[in-house]
């Protein structure tokens, strides 16, 4: 019979120091796919953390995922990696800053598409020759 594991960092200790080495220090530290705002995990407004990862993840050129992919995984990294050490409050905070995350990218895919929309509303109403609009009648071609 088996009995539960105990909790174990992951834990390696190096060769010429003896002192431990935790791999996710290392991932913190030497990320390749963003440039975070120092103490960005200890702010106190959801929204400036989610705001302030977004643009990391958006000036990101080394990032493989989408933005929002990207900002989501390291915000998910940074409450794992913390554990039951993060309290509460704190992990609420971090959870809100998801939400926000997920608002904002949201927010500009529906602002997006809507440009698009009009954009192609627009092009449509020229071609046809609307006289409200002042355009053009299309080329016989178009026809």
């Amino acid at each position: 019979m088996h009995g539960p594991r105990s909790p174990r960092p992951a834990v390696r200790r190096t060769a010429d120091s003896g002192r431990p080495k935790y791999w996710s220090a290392a991932v913190a530290q030497r990320s390749n796919a963003l440039d975070l705002e120092r103490g960005v995990f200890t702010w106190d407004d959801p929204r400036r953390i989610a705001e302030s990862l977004k643009r990391s993840a958006a000036a990101s050129r080394r990032r493989k995922g989408s933005p929002l992919q990207s900002a989501m995984s390291m915000l998910n990294f940074y409450i794992n990696r913390a554990g039951r050490n993060l309290p509460e409050p704190r992990r609420q905070m971090l959870e809100r800053a998801k939400a926000e995350l997920r608002a904002s990218f949201a927010a500009e895919a529906e602002h997006s598409a809507r440009m698009m929309e009009s954009s192609r509303n627009e092009t449509i109403t020229r071609r046809a020759g609307c006289p409200l609009t002042g355009g053009s009648p299309a080329p016989k071609i178009l026809r």
